[in-house]
């Protein structure tokens, strides 16, 4: 999803909003102009305070009513004609609300006239108001080439060759077709990716085998792009899809997550808002831990560990709970010692199979380390990482670059969404799991992504964190 998509869907909201409540004030306004006060005067007595009181609290509902519809699609290609008998449905069902809440609610007015004025302007006004975002995009997309979805046609045929040739035609469908591939050769792709980037994938060949679109379809999710192919090649995938219509051909686009669109906007703003209520929460233990450490061991109160994001490389804040000559992180001026000691721990001493390690009995800590690292207080200035934007507050734990580096292939669709301070895995077992049965769990995660989801993670993450770790003493 680009950027300017997210900007122009989130624009509609407010827009829908002051559209209607402009349509309400307006209807209003004309009740009481000279011309249709002769034609019918005015047999209410509702002051403007108290009727703009309503409108304003009414306005949501409108809003609620348009989500519904799908009026808030994020998509640049929108038609103007489907979108706008979605809105007259939406404003009506809205207003026929309203006058049964009227008929029951007897200290409100009645006036037939503001409101079918009302249900006209809004009709006019939105559909006004959203035209114009609308041509405002359409024109970004066209000349600016902003929020163009830079696509990958593979394969031949009849479809391909119209697909190709509409999408140059018409630029304002919001598709450059940067690559015509014959065939899925995932070597190929990986250039194109790096070279120009890619935002979507198509195969319009019918011949091509299930074998080959795993492949693709692999590959698309571990880069987070839109893979999309006709039915005629569909046998079993097994993932999220989405059955869509262009040019008249029916075609199904993989989802990777919910994670896009709406859900990454909702799930930002829980992040911000509940990392902003667990620093306020967790301070008190935050300067007692730092207070603590800063007494026991010299060095820095924050260690910064070098981990892979889904964006790239960013630093993990944690409270240091090793001796700072010992620490693996650039703040060690004793580095190249630090890192071979470590790995020779790894090898006699770690728990855990596979790419990531989990040393047990290290030697390396300090006292108060063994006591913060036990319950995972040394994780809490991580909320900073998930108000700076580098993580979230639920999702697959990060790990360092030489461990990402072991990952399996299927492993690596773990770093398509952003880590998380907490997760599934956290809550089934946090680090005495093997990481092939973390990775699945986080994939389950990525697949069935839901803000309710994230809820309950959270609240059995704070019980899971009162018990001590099996495998770190």
């Amino acid at each position: 999803m680009k950027k300017s998509e997210l900007f122009f869907g989130m624009l509609l909201v407010p827009v829908d909003f002051a559209m209607i409540a402009t349509a309400s004030i307006l209807a209003y306004w004309l009740r009481f102009t000279p011309s249709i006060l002769e034609l019918k005067p005015v047999l209410f007595d509702f002051p403007f305070n108290e009727y703009l009181k309503v409108a304003l609290s009414t306005a949501p509902l409108f809003v609620l009513i348009f989500a519904f519809e799908g009026l808030y699609s994020l998509k640049a290609t929108r038609t103007f004609w489907r979108e706008f008998f979605k809105i007259v449905f939406s404003v009506t069902v809205g207003i026929t609300i309203i006058i049964l809440i009227i008929f029951l609610q007897r200290e409100w007015f009645s006036s037939r006239f503001v409101i079918l004025t009302a249900w006209l302007m809004a009709v006019i006004l939105i559909t006004l108001a959203r035209f114009a975002i609308n041509f405002i995009q359409k024109l970004l997309l066209v000349y600016k080439e902003i929020g163009v979805h830079r696509l990958v046609l593979i394969g031949g045929g009849a479809f391909c060759e119209t697909s190709s040739r509409e999408f140059k035609d018409h630029p304002e469908l919001g598709y450059k077709i940067i690559a015509r591939e014959n065939k899925i050769d995932i070597d190929s792709l990986r250039l194109i990716h790096k070279e120009k980037g890619i935002d979507e994938i198509m195969v319009c060949d019918p011949e091509i085998t299930m074998a080959q679109l795993r492949q693709a379809s692999d590959f698309c999710q571990r880069n987070r792009i839109e893979f999309k192919f006709i039915p005629a090649i569909l046998q079993s995938i097994s993932t999220n899809f989405e059955i869509k219509v262009l040019f008249d051909e029916p075609i199904i686009e993989i989802k990777n997550t919910p994670l896009d669109g709406w859900g990454k906007i909702t799930k930002r703003a829980f992040d911000i808002m509940g990392s902003a209520f667990g620093i306020v929460i967790t301070s008190p233990l935050m300067l007692a831990a730092a207070i603590a450490i800063k007494l026991d061991s010299r060095g820095p109160i924050i260690f910064k560990n070098e981990r892979v994001g889904h964006e790239g490389n960013f630093n993990l804040l944690k409270f240091r709970y090793m001796k700072l000559e010992l620490c693996t992180s650039g703040q060690n001026p004793d580095l190249e010692k630090a890192i071979n000691l470590e790995n020779n721990l790894i090898s006699r001493q770690s728990v855990r199979k596979g790419p990531v390690y989990k040393i047990k009995n290290d030697p390396r800590k300090t006292r108060v380390g063994k006591i913060i690292e036990a319950f995972s207080i040394d994780e809490l200035p991580q909320f900073f990482n998930v108000i700076k934007g580098d993580m979230s507050l639920v999702g697959p734990r990060p790990h360092q670059p030489r461990e990402v580096e072991k990952y399996e292939i299927w492993q690596k669709r773990t770093l398509s969404i952003k880590p998380g301070m907490t997760g599934l895995a956290q809550i089934s077992g946090r680090s005495d799991l093997s990481f092939s049965d973390e990775a699945r769990l986080d994939i389950f995660y990525i697949e069935k992504w839901s803000l309710w989801l994230d809820i309950e993670i959270l609240f059995k993450t704070f019980f899971v964190l009162l018990r001590k770790r099996k495998n770190i003493n």
